[in-house]
């Protein structure tokens, strides 16, 4: 990303499964639009081109396929741990074990994991370690609510300021 092609771009938007007639998976309120700085690479970069061109006050509706969105589901995401690994200080954490609940988890390397409970046995947590939106088209339609250039300090921190 040059110089000048960084924007800060808000916009609003409804995020619908498959179409414009899906389900709704997530809105974006003119009141609190999502802000982000064109091309830092922490949006979708499918999604980021889809917009980089429009201007204030434009409308936009594309979709992005599973395979350019979050992929498809990976099987080996998902996986059996030891029921031993949700013991804290002697207990086991009841709490976090509850189908669809999303544990913040660590790998052996201590690398960040989000993962979904799937099912409790009585040894074994499946949990699925895909991303949330995986093997979904996404339909967005909404609309540019402000496009402006970064200030230094957002180029250099790599995000647009709140």
């Amino acid at each position: 990303m040059t110089k000048s092609e960084a924007k800060v771009i808000a916009l609003t938007y409804e995020l619908r499964e498959g179409g414009p007639e899906g389900d709704l998976l997530e809105s974006v309120k003119k009141d609190q639009p999502i802000e982000f700085l064109f091309g830092a690479g922490r949006l979708n970069q499918s999604f980021e081109q889809e917009v980089r061109d429009l201007d204030e006050g434009e409308p936009f509706e594309f979709l992005i396929e599973a395979d350019k969105a979050y992929g498809q589901v990976n099987d080996k995401a998902i996986v059996d741990l030891p029921k031993s690994i949700f013991v804290i200080d002697g207990k086991l954490a009841e709490d976090l074990l509850v189908e669809g609940n999303i544990i913040n988890m660590e790998d052996q390397e201590g690398n960040p994991h989000r993962g979904k409970v799937m099912d409790i046995g009585e040894e074994k947590v499946k949990m699925d370690f895909n991303h949330p939106l995986a093997g979904m088209d996404l339909h967005f339609q909404g609309q540019v609510v402000r496009r402006r250039d970064p200030t230094p300090e957002e180029l250099n921190q790599g995000f647009a300021k709140p």
